[in-house]
């Protein structure tokens, strides 16, 4: 079984239900599993909280407390609620005749175990928990102790990262059968920890195909010749730049070089900069007096374009073109807002990627940024759908999605990316790759996993996420990909 597969929620229905028909117990498989990771995780007779509720996923808790007492743990087992699945009946019963005696809740001043063993609530809860369940999850929440969520933490959607008004922060969830999605984005990202999969030794004429994965892509197609030459590795150019808004280009410009483009240009909508001596290495262009972009692979248009006549005319060049291309920032609003640009978008015959972010998004679907968050793999499937590019939903737990290819779902990067300009950042990269010759989709996904690469090492190496710029994103960017050119 490939670890990095994510299912629907269907497929997983369905591969449960023929699990069950073969005779195959996954029930006792998940406890066993978790039973022998809190044996890897915990000394014997170590203190132990097992919260179980109604479902299977209590069942799957109330047999693995009855492992860990057999195994000589000091075991409290929370039932709020009597099991109501025939399967988390017999584990109930199973628990009773080994003298387990579960409690109905707890006292005020329970004293924090060693671990609590979250199995309150699995993947299948679709409804609001009524105010007894989300004060329960509160109280267990409090508890100050590493906490093991079973296959997604009580109170989170593991398919959409929504978190109802109390959810456990799980220090590990470990998960059963294949990876959901919502412990990864949204806030998902905050409440799974350290999520570890459990594949329950399903046989794989059992699996599904795979609806997404998450993101590993590597760069080794972007090993180099020794005989290779500026021209080798494509041409870039980037317009934007508007007035008050130049940084915008420059950034992405600079990504680019970063990211390995061969020749860099940027035609501004603000021309008064002649050349950027920071890199003089970037060729500037007057984007008010320029007829054409020079030749070039890939366009990437939008940071910091602006919305005025002139940026909406660059858009439409953009769009006729035989270039590959980038859009993001100012390029999406002004999509999202005329049919005209869209019809042409429909039209190319090119490859095309579009990098919204959850706002950008809501407005090319027409709907909210609430609506957008709520449901993150809806929305970029729908886009991908809709325009029949790669789109990249950017976010905690980016997307990247296509109509014509499983989903892919970034987990590098976190809050030091939270600052202006990285976006540019992450455009200007994703046109190198394009213009070294990856496809979109492996270019977008590998300029995902770089830009978030190197904020996570960022702030791994100042102790926290605060203070890094987009230009020193940029230039750590170029580091990583040397090092994913061996992976």
């Amino acid at each position: 079984m490939r670890q990095d597969a994510l299912w629907s929620l269907p497929a997983l229905r369905r591969l449960e239900l023929e699990a069950e028909l073969q005779g195959l117990d996954l029930m006792q498989r998940a406890a066993r599993a978790t039973a022998n990771w809190t044996r890897h995780h915990l000394a014997a007779g170590s203190r132990i909280l097992v919260a179980a509720g109604p479902g299977n996923n209590g069942g799957d808790a109330l047999y693995a407390a009855l492992l860990l007492m057999q195994d000589g743990y000091s075991v409290d087992i929370l039932l709020p609620q009597m099991p109501a699945s025939p399967p988390a009946q017999q584990a109930y019963q199973a628990l009773r005749r080994a003298g387990g005696i579960p409690l109905q809740h707890l006292a005020d001043d329970y004293p924090p175990p060693v671990l609590l063993i979250d199995g309150l609530f699995g993947i299948g809860l679709s409804r609001a928990l009524d105010d007894k369940w989300l004060s329960i999850i509160h109280q267990l929440d409090q508890l100050a102790c590493q906490k093991l969520a079973l296959d997604c933490p009580s109170g989170l959607n593991a398919y959409t990262g929504q978190a109802q008004a109390a959810c456990i922060h799980a220090t590990h969830t470990l998960t059963f059968l294949c990876l959901k999605p919502g412990l990864f984005y949204a806030a998902g990202a905050d409440h799974a920890g350290q999520v570890e999969l459990a594949d329950l030794d399903c046989p794989p004429k059992l699996q599904p195909a795979a609806e997404g994965y998450l993101n590993r892509q590597d760069g080794r197609t972007l090993q180099r010749r020794r005989d290779s030459h500026k021209g080798s590795h494509g041409t870039v150019a980037i317009i934007g730049g508007c007035e008050g808004m130049l940084g915008a280009a420059l950034l992405a410009g600079r990504a680019a070089l970063a990211g390995g483009a061969g020749k860099v240009h940027v035609l501004t909508l603000d021309g008064r900069l002649p050349v950027d001596v920071s890199y003089p290495e970037l060729m500037l262009h007057d984007a008010r007096q320029a007829r054409s972009q020079p030749d070039c692979d890939v366009l990437a248009t939008g940071p910091g374009l602006g919305q005025s006549k002139q940026a909406r005319q660059w858009l439409e060049h953009a769009l006729a073109s035989a270039c590959s291309l980038v859009l993001d920032a100012d390029a999406l609003n002004m999509l999202a807002s005329d049919s005209q640009l869209q019809d042409m978008l429909a039209m190319r015959q090119h490859e095309t990627i579009l990098t919204p972010h959850p706002a950008e998004a809501a407005r090319l679907l027409g709907c909210t940024t609430t609506m957008v968050q709520a449901d993150r793999l809806a929305a970029v499937r729908q886009l991908a759908e809709r325009f029949g590019c790669v789109v990249v939903l950017k976010g905690a737990g980016t997307l990247i999605a296509s109509a014509k290819q499983p989903y892919r779902l970034n987990t590098s990067g976190g809050p030091a990316l939270a600052v202006a300009g990285q976006g540019d950042v992450l455009s200007g990269l994703i046109a190198a790759l394009l213009a070294q010759g990856m496809p979109a989709m492996e270019a977008s996904c590998l300029a995902v996993r770089v830009h978030g690469m190197a904020g996570d090492e960022y702030q791994q190496e100042a102790g926290g996420p605060i203070g890094l710029t987009a230009s020193a994103t940029a230039q750590r960017c170029s580091h990583i990909l040397n090092r994913l050119l061996k992976e």
